[in-house]
């Protein structure tokens, strides 16, 4: 299974801020890959459940088997012709909502980045700390940078949490959701079929409503770089 018109994702992902491409996994892949899920030990620190949500952050590290069912000859071919042959993961995030899940997410552009310490570096804050991981929100073009895969395990549309987004919204730097102009701004619901993956650009104004069909949404969320960070500072998952 060979991915075909990569050029036509990346020009959509360029201009729009994020694009949907179906069968990157086949079913038998989606089905090693929830295996996997359906083993782990969530009783660990970077698990975070709830009745709403069960997400583990830095995924790939803590659940480091997943690796080669994830890094497929697709999703290698992606990260190489659409963001770049030096592009890196800087972060993983599994997110499921469950099916009866009441869950939604307003408006946002992902603003913060994972990194391994917390410094006063010029350009760089505001700083959170959770259990004893940082974040930072960086210079703006460290974020306009970063292209982010979001690989679907369930069939996923606008009943199930499908995320909703403002087309070109990334090109329009720091954008608060609250100063959104209806009357010049579309919204797209990006459906996803199991095995597909949505890309986006983090400065893409995004979010999700509820789930209302009673299906579950899993979803892996990784995030990409090909910059490195100054001084001394780190990407917290730095991993090629």
């Amino acid at each position: 299974m060979s991915l075909k018109n990569l050029e036509t994702y990346k020009s959509h992902i360029e201009k729009y801020g994020f694009s949907v491409i179906n069968k990157v996994f086949s079913d038998e892949e989606v089905g090693r890959i929830i295996n996997v899920l359906d083993h782990i030990d969530t009783s660990r620190d970077n698990f975070r459940k709830s009745e709403d949500l069960f997400a583990i952050r830095q995924f790939l590290k803590e659940i480091p088997e997943i690796k080669d069912f994830i890094f497929n000859d697709n999703i290698k071919e992606v990260v190489k012709n659409i963001f770049g042959e030096k592009y890196f993961v800087v972060k993983s995030i599994y997110f499921d909502k469950p099916e009866t899940s009441n869950w939604y997410v307003a408006y946002h552009q992902d603003l913060t980045i994972s990194v391994d310490k917390k410094l006063e570096l010029s350009g760089f804050g505001p700083w959170t700390t959770k259990q004893n991981q940082f974040a930072v929100q960086p210079p703006l073009n460290v974020l306009e940078n970063i292209y982010t895969i979001r690989i679907h395990l369930d069939d996923t549309d606008e009943s199930n949490g499908a995320l909703k987004v403002i087309p070109t919204s990334h090109s329009k730097g720091i954008y608060r959701p609250e100063t959104i102009d209806w009357t010049v701004e579309t919204e797209e619901i990006c459906n996803v079929e199991k095995g597909g993956i949505m890309l986006m650009k983090p400065l893409t104004l995004h979010g999700s409503n509820r789930t209302t069909n009673g299906k579950k949404r899993r979803v892996i969320h990784i995030e990409f770089s090909d910059m490195e960070l100054p001084e001394v500072l780190q990407w917290a998952e730095r991993m090629n």
